[in-house]
């Protein structure tokens, strides 16, 4: 069994990986299709542009075997941060289709209260439990986790939201649709709960 962190050139790798190995020994940072084939676990990271990134799964020739891995054999995968919102069928951030795993669309926030509500949301923030997932065994209701983004999943299929969080408004903060998982927080950047759900992932899914 090996856990195999995307690389596709966009991502705090690293820290990521220092984390997963904890729960996974034999995790490996890959950006090589042969290793996504053969891996049985996914953790698709992500910090920056969504239209660099799609364009980097392409050009990497890891679309094919994303694909193949996560939809036709369906194993776990967690998408943190822009790797979830990579999951989505588009975004307001440039042109190009998403990987079309979930229903859903990355858009900005549009904040009234400039005040109060800066983008990007930097930050620890709370979250909304909708809705039962093993990911989040034993982990209080009131957990806090670190943010950082400008663009949020606007999700067409309720049922596929866990958890949501408030940023002047509410938007979609965890999603799961069956083997597909997705945080928009970044759980090696919070702390003991973070590891508390990296550690649900590796034992329930």
């Amino acid at each position: 069994m090996r856990t195999v962190i995307v690389d596709y050139g966009m991502g705090n790798l690293r820290s990521i990986q220092k984390k997963v190995l904890i729960h996974d020994p034999n995790a490996i940072i890959s950006g090589k299709s042969r290793d996504i084939f053969l891996a049985h676990r996914l953790i698709l990271p992500g910090v920056g542009h969504f239209s660099k990134g799609i364009s980097n799964i392409k050009t990497r020739g890891l679309l094919k075997p994303l694909n193949d891995r996560v939809v036709n054999n369906g194993i776990p995968v967690l998408g943190i941060c822009l790797g979830m919102q990579l999951m989505a069928n588009k975004s307001e951030e440039g042109n190009d289709n998403g990987l079309g795993w979930i229903k859903a669309d990355a858009i900005k926030f549009k904040i009234e209260d400039t005040v109060k509500f800066k983008v990007p949301h930097i930050g620890w923030n709370s979250l909304s439990i909708k809705k039962k997932s093993e990911l989040f065994r034993n982990i209080p209701s009131n957990a806090l986790f670190y943010f950082i983004h400008s663009f949020y999943l606007e999700c067409h299929n309720h049922d596929d939201i866990i958890a949501y969080t408030e940023y002047e408004a509410s938007f979609a903060s965890v999603i799961q649709k069956k083997n597909i998982l997705g945080v928009q927080f970044h759980p090696e950047k919070s702390h003991d709960l973070g590891m508390a759900l990296l550690e649900n992932f590796f034992k329930n899914f």
